[in-house]
């Protein structure tokens, strides 16, 4: 490890699974908009990216880490909830259906050096009843989450079955984190 890690996100999601994996970093806002449209998997690479270059140009020794996370359900995107009905209309959605969580990544290494990457974890919602998604979107949970739910927290619970990445799901896929971080020598 010669080069500083930056996060280049203020997740404490992202941070905690940073710290999981024993890597010292700092933290520094991304200066990016987050309004793109299209397919989820095309957006979140795309946003991740633009968060890692608008840090990356003012730390140019530095290792920097943008992630950006979407849930989709048959083709339609499910960002973060802006209230507690916008939240339980995404909980009826995926009560009892598959979607998906796709999290881009992109790291900028020392020199300018990219690499960026999609992950994409498939996910099997239970049947919720109307008192179940009142009383956790009353828990306060699904606000500020990508398809309101923390499957770290409450919201695990509604979860029966995953294919791929758990930390994918989270909110940054640690395993491809780490083949970024080595393919590009840091460690």
């Amino acid at each position: 490890m010669s080069a500083e890690l930056i996060l280049a996100s203020l997740s404490p999601r992202r941070q905690e699974l940073l710290t999981q994996m024993g890597l010292r970093f700092q933290v520094v806002p991304p200066r990016a908009e987050e309004n793109l449209q299209g397919e989820a998997g095309q957006v979140v690479v795309a946003l991740a990216r633009r968060k890692a270059l608008s840090v990356a140009g003012s730390h140019p020794l530095a290792y920097v880490l943008g992630a950006d996370t979407l849930v989709s359900i048959a083709g339609q995107v499910l960002g973060k909830p802006r209230d507690l009905d916008a939240a339980a209309a995404m909980l009826r959605e995926l009560s009892g259906a598959w979607h998906e969580v796709h999290t881009g990544v992109c790291l900028v290494a020392p020199g300018g050096e990219e690499r960026t990457a999609l992950v994409t974890t498939q996910v099997l919602f239970a049947r919720l009843s109307e008192g179940e998604i009142s009383a956790y979107c009353q828990s306060g949970e699904p606000l500020g989450k990508a398809g309101a739910y923390a499957i770290q927290g409450l919201g695990g619970m509604y979860v029966e079955q995953i294919r791929g990445s758990y930390t994918n799901v989270v909110g940054l896929p640690t395993s491809q984190v780490r083949r970024m971080l080595k393919e590009t020598n840091y460690f």
